[in-house]
């Protein structure tokens, strides 16, 4: 069974919705969470507009730049959707986790993928925590009052803003996730971190030389506050040739982490998004939940022992979320 630690899933609830639609869960998308062997994931609150889409233009926000207010709506959609689903339950920790999976339902953590909603009020990550939210990310690829992303200048880091909230994380017991953040703003929550830091959806960049995935001396910086990375199925991380960006060569990127950082720092964090549209795919093999275990066949062909696909599927990351 696999926890998938980055899922857009609240994305298409959110879209659907607000188009008049319910049971989008059910409708959409669990048969191929169950035929991808997923008991849970982390359903994460994405509302940046930096990503040159026209979702938030399409649906009824009077200010489409209004970042607070789109965090708002999906969050209300979020809690609808829930409470009509019955298959899926949130949860905060992993032993909640384990008494809903127990029951045969999936559970979900909820997460933030970019807190620029929060403007210049480092308490808006109380709000973030209040609401449910186990792990978080400053921001998003953009630069923000917060952090500079993963399409900002590689050298710019935390503001001081950033680095109140980054601790502010850590006292609601919030990861600080890294996965979209500059190398600079890297190095800062690096220095600031008290407890384990994640990379939820990231892999390596000695294998694909993108700015969204990791060096390896990022990789032991993360292995080192004791957190975990988890593999992103999204094509354009997993090779720079489109010819190579297969379920086996990110089935690479999980052995190359597992050599660099001990395999008990590697997880999943599929982040498959096949339903935003063309230019979202997945890696052949992996292009959407229904496949997620063929990662793990890769993984047994390249000698991985069962144990150790055990910790990468699941118990590494719900680890860190105890």
């Amino acid at each position: 069974m696999i926890f998938d630690g980055h899922s857009d899933l609240l994305y298409d609830v959110t879209r659907r919705r607000l188009r008049g639609e319910c049971r989008v869960l059910e409708q959409w998308h669990l048969d191929r969470l169950r035929r991808g062997g997923v008991e849970g994931l982390v359903l994460s609150l994405w509302t940046s507009t930096a990503h040159g889409e026209t979702f938030w233009e399409e649906t009824p926000w009077a200010d489409p730049a209004d970042a607070a207010g789109r965090t708002g709506q999906m969050l209300a959609c979020a809690r609808a959707e829930l409470a009509e689903c019955g298959a899926v339950r949130l949860v905060r920790t992993a032993a909640q986790a384990e008494a809903v999976r127990s029951q045969g339902l999936l559970y979900a953590f909820l997460g933030v993928e970019g807190m620029a909603a929060i403007g210049e009020d480092p308490a808006g990550v109380d709000r973030y925590a209040d609401a449910g939210a186990r792990m978080g990310m400053l921001t998003w690829n953009e630069e923000n009052q917060l952090a500079a992303g993963a399409g900002a200048s590689p050298g710019q880091g935390l503001t001081d803003l950033g680095c109140q909230a980054v601790r502010r994380m850590e006292q609601w017991g919030m990861l600080v996730d890294v996965s979209h953040l500059s190398d600079g703003s890297f190095a800062d929550v690096i220095r600031l971190a008290h407890g384990p830091v994640i990379a939820s959806h990231s892999n390596c960049r000695t294998l694909c030389d993108v700015r969204r995935n990791l060096t390896d001396d990022q990789l032991r910086a993360i292995r080192d506050t004791g957190g975990v990375v988890g593999v992103n199925a999204f094509h354009g991380f997993v090779h720079q040739d489109p010819e190579r960006q297969t379920a086996e060569m990110l089935a690479r990127h999980a052995a190359h982490m597992a050599d660099v950082m001990g395999v008990e720092h590697v997880a999943c964090g599929f982040d498959f998004c096949h339903f935003m549209g063309p230019g979202n795919e997945g890696a052949r093999g992996l292009e959407d939940a229904s496949q997620a275990g063929t990662l793990f066949f890769w993984l047994e062909k390249m000698g991985m022992s069962r144990r150790e696909r055990e910790l990468v599927a699941r118990e590494n990351f719900l680890r860190v979320l105890a």
